[in-house]
């Protein structure tokens, strides 16, 4: 079953002193090994960090209407900075790489299972 680890996180920009700086490259690297550590087990299907939102474009189409809003997103209070999409048995294997993920210390990882769109 594919499994996708959202890392949810609080916009908190850039780093800029010498100490945020530090602190984002150890993050970056922890979760470098993590993925790495998913792949030779051969678990990992996908892995991937997103660009700030500010970057991002919304696309509604309603009553035939198409609309692009550009980022960044005001009402967002939280922006999805990765993922980790993972082959596993079960749930309980999905929320166990979940509790090992170093993003947990810091942000959210939400775990989701794959699946059609709609159950009918």
């Amino acid at each position: 079953m594919s499994y996708m680890l959202v890392v949810r996180q609080t916009e908190g920009g850039k780093p800029r002193t010498p100490e945020e700086k530090r602190v984002a490259a150890d993050r970056m690297e922890r979760m470098q090994r993590f993925g790495a550590a998913l792949q030779a087990r051969g678990i990992l299907l996908a892995a991937d960090s997103l660009r700030s939102d500010a970057e991002g474009v919304r696309v509604e189409r309603r009553d035939g209407k198409l609309s692009f809003s550009d980022g960044p997103f005001t009402e967002s209070k939280e922006i999805i900075g990765g993922f980790f999409l993972v082959d596993v048995k079960t749930r309980e294997e999905a929320l166990e790489l979940a509790t090992q993920c170093p993003a947990a210390e810091w942000s959210t990882v939400e775990v989701r299972q794959s699946g059609p769109c709609f159950d009918g």
